[in-house]
């Protein structure tokens, strides 16, 4: 015979027990109202035996009215119990959740964790003026520093935790790598992955950030890489991007070597991209003007301007009192690429002006008047601002590499027309060597291989063979050549069919790349603002969770999971005044 189940007997509780046994039903199981204990089993019996030996003898001489009023006054009695539990434990979590928002936020603004003291007080002064009965909610808020700390870490855990389970999903995915100095002389490795799913999707995110106080040699840099990829999938890896240091592209124990010879190792079949951020490509290029000695005779000028208080509060009274369209020079910073076509557009502006300030402080300013040189200076000035610009383009997040060569190849075509102009004394493009009216000739831009273009205009026969086939059936499909024409390259690629798998394949692994170390070094002036001389002390892994909830991008932190973890914990008013 098989044993019983009371859960399959479907036993209700009968509303005449509340009189007569003084027990109602709250989750599901029996309570009794008059002491709070449950009965495991719902059988009259067992409400009837724990009532006669626990009380019969308080309410012995009531009437069953009387019981009934009795029974009624005791489950609103409860209600409000139930209600009030409810109530403080809701308020708990509140309060919890907004330590939570808090803390992403001053992690977010880069201040010190010692702000939310700062936003607590503020918040207790606003609310005595505002809402003063709720003044107990608001001290139940927990922002003292170490609270503060440890939301941050969570924060980053739930995040770097989200990356993981949607990197197990990326059937493609490249890597961004590079090194940096932190105000207390650390070296820094930023980690940065691109990865695509299945349905074409691309995922951009901050991997990790390496603290790596002994030597970068490409051996440190691949042991701190590979503990990052680990968690993913080595086959999975088709892309890997750097700034071109030798300690990363050398050809035996370069990063990108160690990586290769993992890989071979872990018998991946893909091959891996090395490729040499375009951004670094471009700046190199820009040095090959050969214009060294007159940044040189500009870069004194403005130092002698600048670097004394004296001179530069003479300087901006001098052009002041001209009524000049600038009213200041601005400072060069070599490692700021763009700011070297600043100085020099206001430089040029400024040229008169400059020499006669110089003058007047008994300089000699024969270099800056030579003709030879102005016309140097104005040929500089117009294509250094050029690159700016395309430097400005190639720069930003979800960047296609493709869309990023299409910019540098156009820069390409427009540098031969240039020439051709300039040739023929055609100054248009150049607005301050047609002030000088000079002509000059300019340098070519280096090639780069085209990894990404229009699969309508490929040619079948030089393509891979893996390709051919599927490259033919899209280039004689009109719904999806009209399909191309409407999204353009970046986004046509979801809607390659899963009949072109290959073709799939292939717009996977080239979504995927990084195009430059742009997000790297975006990082780092991230991680400069953390981590000043006021701060130089913030432990790696703080400043690693700052970093993680900063640069997320399409990651946000699971708050309601991280309070739904802490459980019931509601703090008290005293600890968070600590």
């Amino acid at each position: 015979m098989a044993k019983r189940k009371v859960d399959t007997e479907n036993r209700g509780f009968q509303t005449r027990w509340e009189s007569e046994y003084m027990f109602t039903k709250v989750a599901g199981k029996p309570v009794c109202l008059l002491c709070g204990e449950s009965v495991a089993v719902l059988k009259e019996y067992n409400l009837r035996r724990h009532y006669e030996t626990k009380h019969a003898d308080k309410n012995k001489n009531m009437d069953m009215e009387q019981r009934l009023q009795k029974a009624e006054e005791l489950k609103r009695g409860l209600k409000s119990r139930q209600a009030l539990f409810k109530k403080a434990k809701s308020q708990g979590q509140a309060a919890v959740k907004a330590s939570f928002i808090l803390a992403e936020e001053i992690a977010k603004s880069a201040r010190p964790f010692t702000e939310g003291d700062f936003i607590k007080n503020c918040m207790i002064k606003v609310c005595d003026e505002v809402c003063p009965e709720k003044r107990q909610l608001f001290l139940n808020v927990s922002l003292s520093r170490n609270t503060i700390a440890e939301r941050v870490d969570q924060l980053s855990i739930n995040l770097k935790e989200q990356l993981v389970k949607k990197g197990k999903d990326f059937i493609a995915y490249s890597l961004a790598v590079d090194e940096s100095t932190d105000i207390s002389d650390i070296a820094q490795l930023s980690i940065f992955i691109r990865g695509v799913d299945s349905n074409l999707s691309v995922t951009e995110e901050f991997l990790a950030l390496r603290p790596m106080h002994g030597t970068t040699t490409g051996h440190d840099l691949y042991e701190e890489v590979s503990r990052c990829v680990n968690e993913m999938a080595w086959e999975k890896l088709v892309g890997l991007t750097t700034d071109g240091a030798p300690a990363m592209c050398g050809h035996r124990s370069g990063l990108v070597a160690k990586i290769r010879e993992k890989m071979q190792e872990e018998n991946a079949t893909g091959e891996l991209t090395a490729y040499h951020c375009i951004i670094h490509q471009e700046a190199l290029c820009g040095k090959a003007l050969k214009m060294e000695h007159v940044m040189s005779i500009i870069t004194r000028t403005v130092n002698f301007i600048r670097a004394k208080g004296l001179n530069h509060r003479q300087f901006k009274a001098f052009l002041t009192e001209l009524e000049t369209e600038h009213g200041d020079l601005p400072y060069h910073t070599e490692v700021r690429w763009l700011s070297q076509g600043k100085v020099l557009q206001r430089c040029f502006e400024l040229r008169e002006e400059i020499c006669l300030f110089l003058d007047s402080k008994g300089k000699d300013t024969t270099q800056l008047r030579d003709e030879m040189f102005l016309c140097e200076m104005a040929f500089l000035c117009d294509i250094t601002s050029h690159l700016n610009a395309i430097n400005l383009q190639l720069q930003g997040r979800d960047r296609v590499i493709s869309d990023m060569y299409s910019t540098v190849k156009a820069f390409k075509t427009k540098l031969t027309l240039w020439e051709t102009q300039m040739r023929k004394e055609n100054l248009s493009h150049f607005p301050s060597c047609q002030t000088m009216k000079e002509k000059l000739s300019t340098s070519a831009f280096p090639s780069t291989q085209e990894l990404l273009g229009n699969p309508f205009a490929v040619d079948v026969e030089s393509s891979p063979p893996n390709l051919q086939m599927e490259l033919i059936d899209l280039q004689c499909n009109d719904a999806l050549r009209a399909k191309y024409a409407a999204v353009g390259a970046a986004e046509f690629a979801r809607f390659l069919p899963g009949t072109m798998p290959q073709l799939r394949i292939q717009a996977a692994q080239t979504l995927s790349m990084f195009g430059s170390t742009y997000l790297c070094e975006q990082l780092f002036s991230l991680m400069n603002l953390n981590k000043t001389s006021h701060r130089s002390r913030l432990t790696a892994e703080h400043l690693h969770s700052i970093l993680r909830i900063s640069s997320a991008q399409s990651l946000t932190p699971n708050i309601d999971e991280l309070v739904e973890k802490m459980g019931h914990h509601q703090v008290s008013p005293s600890t968070s005044n600590k």
